[in-house]
């Protein structure tokens, strides 16, 4: 079993179901027997960006998260106090709080972004 947690871009390409996930990938994120999170930080990145115009997102986002049977994570103050020791190679917030997370729920991150290698997470490159 893995514990994945999916960048804001790769839960985009899920939902799209966009071919640039590759068919390895598709069959980790999709097997019953790996955990699949998505953290509150992607919904809100999301939901700024639709209000700038720049994509839509369903607005049942909700209840797709759980047909797709993904775990939605609260940011906690475990994660909040993990993103003070961080080291700042990278200022984006969201994917800040994703560190954090993975850190402290021991959860892989699925993303293009080859930076997360920076930091002390587990990274699958999407």
């Amino acid at each position: 079993m893995i514990r994945l947690l999916l960048d804001s871009h790769v839960l985009v390409w899920w939902l799209m179901q966009s071919e640039t996930i590759g068919p390895d990938l598709h069959d980790l994120i999709g097997s019953p027997q790996n955990d699949v999170f998505v953290s509150i930080a992607s919904p809100w990145e999301l939901a700024i960006k639709e209000s700038l115009g720049k994509m839509r997102v369903p607005p049942n986002l909700a209840d797709v998260l759980e047909e797709e049977r993904f775990t939605l994570l609260p940011i906690t103050l475990s994660h909040i106090n993990v993103i003070k020791t961080l080291p700042r190679h990278h200022g984006d917030p969201f994917d800040r709080i994703m560190i954090a997370q993975a850190q402290v729920e021991g959860l892989t991150i699925v993303s293009r972004e080859s930076w997360f290698e920076t930091y002390e997470v587990t990274l699958l490159k999407a």
